[in-house]
């Protein structure tokens, strides 16, 4: 269960559009700042502090912002188009989202068939005799559904991700990397942390594992639970921290077909790469070389019935949401209540459109931009794009710390970012997919495995550079650095970042901050490592590395002192790739701004432009949704997110901040990068 952050460096892998940010209503009434709070003392709470006295969480939310008002109207505008083409389908595509939500929303169907749909994928568990076919249903099991690049998607239930893109040294061709995976819960942290609170979830998520497979008919539940957790448990220890996964260069590792039987023994390889439908392949790259030997170990020492505990675990609960009442429910209980906090489920039709993003992104997609999305809103947006590219050559022009060759590379970066707005060159295909209107269950098994093969089909053939990685009816924005690619997708592009309506310094503060600061990711501390072809090269001379990693580590160390609790602080290791981002986009969105005011933006328009940007983060969490964010996120959480304002000069000269309010940097202090 996993919400995801605004922004992204890299593509999404769910297409459920639950922003995590909240904002104000561009275009709307704005919210007065706080009169009582000093912008200097508190910037947070300046622009947001009414708006925080005023608002409660939603029962069946872990964290609540008026970009999720955002998500949930485009959500239900989505809800009539495909109501719609359930009596007027305009297209197959159509016609296969309206079946799958009808099939999602048929509950009494669902009821009455019970475990049946279970059954087939349970005896082929049941059937495995030895480590062969052990190996078997491991390869069988593999999908394409994680993304090392994403800040919260590189965890999956199946043993190991499969993600297929183009090869970190040859961005031409796409190539099959392999990611740990196993875990039931977010990270090996919720497993290995001595922590109280994560003593308690591991407690919740043992009784979990028992209360699935006791309604899925399973004898000895608990004596199997138990059996699961360990499992996992071992896993988790041989699995990469989150930090570690952020090094890219500890992630390229190129093993051939044959190396996996000599670097990672205990699991037949041959058979799994075969029922995995990669017999053909002889490149890898291991992202996690650890975990996958640790893991292949763990094929081979822990008893085959243990393994098949796990497998059916994991397939009831990764496909509970369309089974029986008592089975959603108690996913709910641990994915919401205990691990999130949140009180409540959200409603059967936000689930289902959830479901039908998973399965139909693209086909939900272009129903939406075909009737919300106006011409004129991209021609608007594309030219900011323009300006706030135009705002980073000229920053990177006047860097005096960055030598011509540096600058000449990083300038080709800009020359050649392919930036998609609103929706994709080239819509995906559905072609071939099977969607039945009565058949909720087979209806997800069957779309998993037609977007694995889509997947596979990629290896081989050369690298579509434009290949689009979020949906347009996502409220998200993306850089791929690999490709270098930007997307930003249709419903970002309303209210509350964009409104062709609104005042430039809204716009410029809301999405411009977002256009910069998916730029920025070209440069942050793993962007920076890929040319401007996407091929991952040291293309700093050591001088100018140095200088950005010293002004990398003051902001790592500035976002390390704020603290979510008493007992936890944020993690400037963790954050680093996003904090650089904020800081980074949001000076070039201004100078961007003040370019498109002709140079005579006044003091009045900057109040408003900093205003819009930290109401545009404006954001309630539960105490145990914000206690995961900190634990598991790439993303500072939003409070902290606003302060990057105190890094801008700009800032400063705009509230009249002085020394001794709370939030006040001496300008040496100040990190500048970009």
């Amino acid at each position: 269960m996993q919400a995801f952050r605004l922004f992204r460096r890299a593509p999404l892998g769910t297409a459920v559009a639950l922003a995590l940010c909240g904002a104000m209503a561009i275009g709307a009434a704005r919210a007065e700042p706080a009169a009582a709070v000093l912008p200097g003392d508190d910037f947070y709470a300046y622009a947001n502090g009414a708006w925080l006295a005023a608002t409660e969480i939603p029962a069946d939310r872990g964290s609540w912002g008026a970009a999720y008002v955002t998500a949930e109207e485009t959500s239900k505008r989505i809800r009539d188009l495909i109501e719609a083409a359930a009596n007027n389908p305009t297209s197959a595509d159509a016609k296969r989202a309206a079946a799958y939500y009808t099939a999602f929303m048929d509950e009494a169907a669902i009821e009455a068939k019970g475990t049946a749909p279970l059954q087939a994928e349970l005896k082929k568990i049941a059937a495995i005799r030895d480590r062969k076919g052990l190996a078997q249903a491991l390869g069988a099991s593999l999908r394409a559904d994680v993304d090392p690049l994403n800040a919260t998607n590189f965890q999956t239930e199946n043993l190991f991700g499969l993600w297929i893109a183009q090869g970190l040294n040859d961005p031409d061709n796409y190539i099959p990397y392999l990611l740990q995976g196993g875990l039931g819960m977010p990270d090996r942290a919720f497993y290995l942390d001595d922590s109280e609170r994560m003593s308690k979830l591991r407690t919740a998520y043992q009784a979990h594992i028992a209360a699935m497979l006791k309604l899925a008919g399973f004898t000895e539940p608990e004596a199997r639970a138990a059996r699961v957790f360990e499992l996992e448990r071992k896993l988790a220890q041989v699995h990469a921290t989150r930090e570690e996964s952020a090094d890219i260069l500890k992630a390229n590792n190129h093993w051939s077909d044959k190396d996996f039987a000599k670097k990672a023994p205990g699991l037949d390889w041959n058979a799994f790469f075969h029922s995995a439908g990669l017999a053909k392949q002889n490149k890898f790259v291991v992202y996690h070389p650890g975990a996958v030997t640790g893991a292949a170990a763990l094929v081979a020492s822990m008893p085959v019935q243990t393994w098949q505990d796990w497998l059916a675990f994991h397939t009831v609960n990764h496909l509970g949401s369309t089974l029986p009442k008592a089975f959603v429910d108690q996913r709910f209980e641990f994915y919401g209540r205990a691990l999130a906090g949140t009180p409540q489920l959200r409603a059967r039709w936000q689930r289902g459109l959830s479901g039908v993003d998973n399965a139909l992104p693209e086909a939900v997609g272009k129903m939406y931009v075909e009737k919300y999305f106006p011409p004129e809103a991209k021609a608007k947006v594309q030219q900011m794009v323009v300006n706030i590219i135009a705002a980073f050559h000229q920053r990177i022009d006047k860097l005096d710390w960055m030598a011509p060759a540096t600058k000449k590379e990083a300038q080709a970066k800009l020359d050649t970012l392919y930036v998609g707005v609103g929706y994709p060159e080239k819509w995906v295909s559905y072609d071939g997919l099977d969607i039945k209107p009565d058949d909720a269950f087979g209806n997800v098994v069957r779309s998993e495995l037609f977007h694995y093969r889509q997947e596979l089909a990629k290896l081989g053939t050369k690298v579509d550079a434009k290949e689009w990685s979020m949906p347009p009816q996502l409220v998200n924005a993306v850089n791929m650095p690999m490709q270098n690619a930007l997307n930003f997708p249709a419903a970002i592009l309303q209210a509350p970042f964009f409104d062709l309506n609104a005042s430039d310094a809204l716009n410029y503060g809301g999405i411009g901050a977002v256009i910069g600061h998916e730029i920025s990711h070209s440069f942050d501390d793993q962007g920076a490592q890929f040319d401007s072809k996407g091929r991952l090269r040291d293309w700093w001379t050591a001088a100018d590395s140095e200088h950005f990693k010293k002004a990398s580590a003051a902001l790592v160390a500035q976002y390390s002192t704020y603290q979510a609790f008493p007992d936890l602080k944020l993690n400037g290791q963790l954050t680093l790739s996003e904090n650089l981002a904020d800081l980074a986009g949001l000076a070039a969105a201004l100078d961007a701004f003040h370019t498109s005011q002709g140079g005579k933006a006044t003091a009045e328009a900057d109040r408003q432009f900093f205003v819009g940007y930290a109401q545009s983060w404006r954001t309630k969490s539960r105490e145990a949704a914000l206690r995961n964010q900190v634990t598991t996120d790439g993303h500072a959480p939003a409070q902290w997110r606003t302060y990057t304002v105190r890094n801008l000069d700009d800032w400063y000269n705009a509230f009249d901040v002085k020394p001794g309010q709370q939030l006040y940097l001496p300008p040496e202090q100040r990190v500048r990068v970009w």
